[in-house]
């Protein structure tokens, strides 16, 4: 019994030798594997950005971070940021610039005019703005009016239909949006059906004339660009409706100005004989251009543009005391052009005195802006914003804008220090946005 144990003990190392054997020579019969020539692809790289681009960057991330409760003040800085960071970093631009036309979009649904549109700054996703157009209630077209023109003009493609049904869905229930319905012309061309059709509606289609009286000069220009494009006939009825609305408007230089531009345009697309006659047929546009009296001057309103050559000529004297006298519009500025001044003749520690009074002043503006937008503000004197403390949203905003591109200038990094103590978070980011560009297009500039 004990041989045969032995036996079948000699067996199973055999078998188990003999399968060690098989394995190994298994593997080493084993075709070996071919080298490949392709190399290992090296990651992605970050491109590598300059001492000044990531000043820009981080200073823009900064900016957005910080909340605006204002939509209006939202929009402005996401517009500002993506202009400032789209030659650096692209696809953040896009975040921003999706984020602002959502918030455009929802604006104008609340019945607001946007303070600025970001279709127009060339970022535009194509897809998301016809999705703009679409959706838009077709009553809201003349407070989408700069959306509109910038969606035409900047996706001509994708929108240039969509916003053609959407201006013509408007124009049947009396909403006229005359600088939309021009730039969707020229992109349908000038002699096109379409826009040979709508030239005749709008005029046939003319809104309230008391309402709409900043309008007059749009109206004029309208005519004046199409009419020599249309038949004659068209022309005629056109200029005489225009005139007929322009007869309603109170008296005022810029009424006088459109009616002359209507008159003279009328004269040049239908000749004299023509002209004469259309006249002659109709009293009330007679009686309104005979009515219009002299050219007179058009009181634009002006801002207060200080000077940096007068500010460089009065480095002798401090000019604290002067404009601790001046509302805050005009402080802000005076004392950003003399900081400026003196900032970049060499006198840093008086350009910081002049700032001090420059950034305390556009707290001042700041928290007195009212809810005037551009339109309703160009109802006031001239110079009123600088030399009294009106001032529109828009304004406050120009103000905050510019004294922090003065002090960047001479300081970018003191700047965005002041500007980030501006007591608003809005006005803050606006400031430090300001900074950035600056710093931005002095990178370039090397």
């Amino acid at each position: 019994m004990q041989k045969i144990y032995r036996r079948m003990a000699s067996i199973a190392v055999l078998v188990s030798s003999l399968g060690y054997g098989l394995n190994g020579l298994a593997q080493q019969s084993a075709p070996p594997k071919l080298a490949t020539n392709k190399p290992t692809p090296a990651p992605a790289q970050p491109k590598q950005l300059s001492p000044e681009q990531k000043f820009v960057v981080d200073t823009v991330k900064m900016a957005v971070a910080l909340p605006q409760s204002d939509q209006q003040d939202r929009l402005r800085v996401l517009s500002t940021a993506a202009d400032v960071v789209s030659t650096i970093d692209k696809r953040m631009a896009k975040s921003f610039w999706s984020e602002g036309v959502g918030i455009e979009s929802e604006l104008v649904r609340l019945g607001q005019t946007p303070a600025i549109s970001m279709m127009a700054n060339g970022q535009a996703d194509c897809r998301a703005v016809q999705n703009f157009v679409e959706n838009l209630p077709d009553n809201a077209a003349l407070r989408a009016e700069q959306s509109l023109i910038g969606a035409v003009t900047t996706c001509e493609k994708q929108t240039v239909d969509p916003v053609s049904r959407k201006l013509d869905a408007a124009l049947s229930k009396g909403v006229v949006a005359p600088r939309a319905l021009m730039a969707t012309m020229q992109a349908q061309g000038e002699s096109s059906p379409w826009s040979q059709e709508h030239f005749a509606k709008m005029f046939a289609s003319l809104p309230d004339p008391k309402d709409n009286a900043a309008e007059a000069e749009n109206f004029a220009a309208m005519y004046t660009q199409m009419a020599s494009q249309v038949p004659k006939d068209v022309a005629t009825k056109a200029g005489l409706q225009l005139l007929h609305w322009l007869g309603k408007l109170e008296d005022s230089p810029l009424r006088g100005l459109a009616i002359t531009i209507t008159n003279d345009a009328m004269k040049q697309a239908l000749g004299d004989e023509a002209y004469q006659k259309a006249m002659q047929s109709d009293v009330v546009a007679f009686t309104t251009v005979q009515n219009a009296g002299p050219e007179r001057e058009i009181q634009r309103p002006q801002e207060e543009n200080p000077s940096v050559l007068v500010a460089m000529d009065n480095q002798g004297a401090d000019q604290t005391e002067r404009l601790r006298s001046l509302p805050p519009p005009m402080r802000a500025r005076e004392a950003a052009a003399d900081g400026f001044a003196a900032g970049t003749s060499g006198n840093k520690q008086q350009a910081g005195k002049y700032f001090d009074v420059a950034f305390s002043a556009a707290d001042e503006v700041w928290d007195a802006r009212t809810e005037q937008t551009g339109a309703a503000s160009s109802a006031l004197p001239p110079d009123a914003t600088a030399k009294t403390n009106i001032v529109s949203k828009t304004d406050a905003a120009s103000i905050v804008q510019e004294i922090s591109e003065a002090a960047a200038q001479v300081d970018s990094v003191n700047a965005l220090t002041r500007a980030q103590k501006l007591r608003d978070s809005s006005a803050q980011a606006i400031s430090m946005l300001a900074v950035a560009r600056v710093v931005a297009s002095n990178a370039v500039a090397k």
